[in-house]
């Protein structure tokens, strides 16, 4: 084995000459200084006090001085909203217009209209993107006089639809009836659902043929 080489253990990892740093002692002793002055000794039950003395200070005088030279206490502002005379505190009540004395009142915040751009900015990528699809795929968007015409004649042809249902037999005895109703059933469910997509969407895009 290598003499250069030596095997990694707990004891060879701490240097030889570390010392361990020395420590506060646990217990301080205090000693006594003679020349700290004393506190006064504690009366005895035998000593009294002295009596009779008084002040030249005119406390009525004072005060009186003191409430007419001070500022008057405002008081609090209350409301009553009962005949009872139940008090709330009208500062935090809302029925004081502080908030509209701001100086940024109504003013939309800087980060709504951040946001806001950035919305618009998205919109108009998208609309781009929708654009160049379009004209990739050939679509042709519905002109809004295209759309309601369409939209009118869903609606004429569910009246005539529902007129026809309307006419149909109370009595449904026989399977060309029930066929006839079922079927009457499924054109007036397709119509109201076109009807509702093109309500919905104001732009609508068509394949060209």
């Amino acid at each position: 084995m290598d003499t250069t080489c030596f095997s990694e253990s707990i004891y060879n990892l701490i240097p030889i000459d570390w010392k361990e740093p020395p420590q506060p002692p646990r217990y301080v002793e205090k000693r006594f200084d003679r020349n700290e002055p004393k506190k006064p000794p504690v009366p005895l039950r035998t000593d009294h006090p002295v009596m009779g003395l008084q002040s030249e200070k005119n406390f009525i005088n004072t005060n009186a001085a003191d409430v007419i030279m001070g500022v008057a206490k405002k008081p609090k502002p209350i409301y009553v909203d009962k005949r009872t005379g139940d008090k709330h505190d009208l500062e935090t009540s809302g029925l004081v217009p502080k908030y509209i004395n701001k100086k940024d009142y109504g003013v939309t915040p800087e980060y709504i209209c951040k946001r806001n751009e950035e919305v618009k900015k998205a919109q108009e990528e998208y609309d781009n993107y929708i654009q160049e699809n379009l004209r990739k795929a050939a679509m042709k968007r519905l002109s809004d006089e295209e759309r309601e015409a369409v939209l009118q004649g869903l609606k004429k042809n569910w009246e005539e639809v529902h007129k026809e249902f309307q006419s149909l037999s109370v009595f449904i005895d026989s399977i060309p009836k029930k066929i006839r109703k079922q079927k009457l059933e499924e054109e007036m469910k397709q119509l109201e659902h076109d009807i509702s997509i093109i309500e919905k969407h104001k732009i609508i895009y068509i394949a060209n043929k």
